[in-house]
């Protein structure tokens, strides 16, 4: 068959599926919009996660690429049913202020910033924020992160030490309780303690700070002595020096610790060192089940578009019996009658991915405005729900086409 003859029969082909859509519109829909819904999914997971993998190295960047943590409990999906042989973890003692200190004074060591974490509710004045986000760092926090603070400042050691009761808010907070007004040197209330605002924290939302939430730091001694901040989930963020590679300091760390809490060789660590490799580790074992949903589902929609193209295809054969004899008798090969069928096929499933791309991208565009994920739709995605789709018209189409191309031309034209 000729390029000529190819380009002629793409050409009919493509014409004849938009006739069959017309007039067959319930069962074209319905293929159409299986194939949709299958590349919809596709595509709004790849745009979420493509955002989520931005956000994610933006937040590894910012603590910078030899930094770690030192956390009481490990990152881990073995199962726990509460008993110490399954959960060994939970007799691990709780990491202290005095850990943080010693391993701040390791030659290796550049910086240890110690956070409290917790949730309370703010108020300011008639306005309130339940559940809001309260982190209590000690004054060294700014060194390993990737935020600004404008207008204000950072508290300084001397206010950590004497637990004063200062606040930074971050944009959103301020957003939400001062509107228009300048945050500045104005009272919240944190868990109904009075708390003075003296600075607002920017920084870019992500998937792994939390999103766009209401967010309040405050000093680490402050947090315990005035909000009741828990040590039982203290963890450490350490930066090493310049000149030293992150596995030397995590060695230094260890053997740090593990003389400071008096464990023998043989002995396991009590305590958890988390690197980004971990996190990343994480990070993929909990997105590799959402990537198996995703291809899940999308096969199904596949599925379902397919089964509709067998469906119409056949019923497109059977209404243009004679119409295949006469193309026949005037000379028309298998390959012919094959080639345009196959056409058809699969140019009802690139409507369907085409429908499905328009969609997904118009939610991918909110996803982006309303949530810190920036979704963004990776080219090969286009590329392959496209391609996806057209290999599904070939694939289940390849039947009715087969059928077409072995109708006898005399026993065609006999059709009624």
């Amino acid at each position: 068959m000729s390029v000529g003859t190819r380009l002629y029969g793409l050409a009919e082909g493509v014409g004849i599926a938009f006739d069959a859509i017309r007039g067959n519109k319930v069962r074209a829909g319905l293929t159409i919009l299986g194939v949709a819904v299958g590349v919809f999914v596709v595509v709004v997971m790849s745009a979420a996660i493509h955002g989520i993998n931005a956000s994610v190295a933006r937040d590894f960047e910012a603590a910078g690429p030899t930094s770690f943590f030192i956390s009481r409990f490990p990152i881990t999906f073995e199962a726990c049913d509460g008993s110490d042989e399954t959960c060994k973890w939970r007799r691990n003692p709780r990491i202290s202020l005095e850990e943080a200190g010693i391993l701040s004074r390791l030659a290796s060591i550049r910086g240890v910033t110690a956070r409290l974490y917790d949730q309370g509710l703010v108020r300011y004045k008639d306005r309130s924020l339940s559940s809001t986000n309260i982190e209590g760092y000690t004054p060294n926090w700014t060194d390993v992160d990737g935020g600004d603070i404008y207008p204000g400042r950072s508290f300084t050691y001397a206010e950590n030490a004497n637990a004063e009761r200062v606040v930074i808010i971050n944009d959103k907070m301020a957003e939400e309780l001062f509107r228009e007004s300048d945050p500045i040197d104005k009272v919240v209330t944190i868990r109904n303690t009075p708390f003075r605002v003296i600075g607002v924290y920017h920084y870019t939302a992500s998937f792994l700070t939390g999103g766009d939430r209401p967010k309040a730091i405050v000093p680490f001694e402050a947090s315990r002595r005035h909000l009741q901040g828990s040590a039982e989930w203290m963890d450490l963020t350490i930066k090493p020096r310049a000149n030293v590679s992150r596995d030397e300091a995590i060695d230094d760390v260890t053997a740090a610790l593990r003389a400071r809490r008096g464990l023998k060789p043989a002995l396991e660590n009590n305590f958890a060192v988390i690197t980004q490799d971990k996190l990343f580790e994480t990070y993929n074992k909990i997105f590799g089940m959402f990537f198996l949903v995703m291809l899940v589902l999308s096969a199904v929609g596949l599925i379902v578009g397919g089964v509709g193209v067998v469906a119409i295809m056949m019923i497109s054969v059977t209404e243009r019996t004679r119409e295949i004899g006469v193309r026949k008798a005037l000379g028309a090969t298998r390959a012919t009658i094959l080639w345009q069928f196959l056409v058809e096929a699969a140019t009802l499933t690139t409507i369907g991915a085409v429908a499905g791309l328009i969609v997904g991208g118009l939610l991918t565009v909110a996803i982006r405005k309303l949530t810190p994920i920036e979704a963004a739709i990776p080219p090969l995605a286009i590329v392959a729900a496209l391609a996806t789709s057209a290999f599904t018209g070939v694939l289940f189409g390849l039947l009715p086409a087969a059928r077409a191309a072995r109708l006898d031309p005399v026993e065609a034209l006999r059709y009624e």
